[in-house]
This record gives structure tokens, C-alpha cells and sequence, in this order.
């Protein structure tokens, strides 16, 4: 049955006219726009893919790489959008405008290129792709912290990206030769 079999069988009272129609969207439309305005964007925070595709374990960073690579790839966009604001509001206004689009094309082409790894590539064990930074504000920013993940049978190790601390130390005296003793 097609739709429009199903409009000539309604009843004349059940149909709208074209002001009924016109509420009825435009009802539509705010409750759209208020479930849009709620809800915290995806660029915001860290997610949950994220995690998962940064997981050792194959059955969650399976899922974890679509998803992160689906997220990155349809909002690439925003990186453009972001850095064209950011770099006009930081300099002269043509000048940063310039400089905002053509740093904001790279990063989006960056976001996306990760994106399109991450969906070729989810199925490989092993590896988690090249995530670029969750902040639309700077593609190339680090975390704090990473976790490095250690083969099977050894602890995982927390990095920082604060400055190494040295692995050699340094005597403060010569050293004195050992003194044997003599055995017989």
C-alpha cells in the first residue's frame, strides 16, 4: 500500500491543511531543536570510543575504531569552523581569517584521514589507528598522561609529558678501587 492509497482512504476531517501542516513542522522543529541544544556535542569531551579505541582488548576496540572513526570523519567540518574563529578573533581580522581556514582545512583533512584509517583499518589486532587530539581546538594536542600498553605478561607503564627524569646517576666521588682480599 502506498502512501498515497493511504491519504485517499482518510476520512476529509483527518486530512490537515496546509496551516495544520505548517504547526505540526513547525512543532517538530522545536522539539528537534531542543533535544539538539540538551545534548553535550561530541566534540566536547573525551567519549567513551575514544576509549574503546584505544583498548587492548580486540571485541571492544572493534567497535571503538568504527565508531571514533565514524565520529571523526562526519565532524571534520568543525575543525575548520573552529580555527577560522579562533585564529580571527587572534588576529587581524583577514589575515587570521586566511590562516584560520588554511589550518582548519589541514586539521579537518587530518580528522577525516583518521577517520577513514580507523574504518579500513578496525578489524587489524593490534593496532589502535592514529587518533588525533579529542580538542577541535588544536588537532595536534597531547594528553597529559598516556598509558603505553606492554606486550602480554608485563605491566603496563603511565608516560607524563612532563620533562624525563634521568636514568643515570652521576657519582658525587671517584670511586675507590675495591680492596681484594687473599684467600688461600
Amino acid at each position: 500500500m502506498t502512501l498515497l492509497g493511504l491519504r485517499a482512504r482518510l476520512h476529509k476531517r483527518f486530512q490537515l491543511t496546509v496551516e495544520g501542516k505548517m504547526k505540526r513542522m513547525l512543532g517538530i522543529g522545536v522539539v528537534v531543536c531542543t533535544l539538539v541544544a540538551l545534548q553535550q556535542p561530541a566534540w566536547a569531551a573525551r567519549t567513551a570510543v575514544h576509549e574503546a579505541a584505544e583498548s587492548q582488548e580486540y571485541g571492544r576496540k572493534f567497535g571503538g575504531m568504527i565508531g571514533r572513526g565514524l565520529l571523526n570523519a562526519a565532524t571534520c567540518f568543525v575543525d575548520v569552523i573552529v580555527n577560522i574563529v579562533n585564529e580571527t578573533k587572534a588576529g587581524p581580522p583577514v589575515v587570521g581569517t586566511l590562516t584560520g581556514v588554511a589550518k582548519g582545512a589541514g586539521c579537518g583533512v587530518l580528522r577525516l584521514g583518521s577517520g577513514a584509517l580507523d574504518l579500513v583499518t578496525f578489524w587489524v589486532p593490534g593496532f589502535n589507528g592514529f587518533p588525533v587530539s579529542d580538542s577541535y581546538e588544536d588537532c595536534f594536542a597531547t594528553t597529559g598522561s598516556t598509558k603505553l600498553a606492554a606486550p602480554m605478561g608485563y605491566e603496563s607503564v603511565e608516560t607524563t609529558t612532563s620533562a624525563p627524569t634521568p636514568h643515570v646517576k652521576v657519582p658525587s666521588e671517584p670511586a675507590q678501587p675495591a680492596k681484594k682480599k687473599w684467600t688461600k
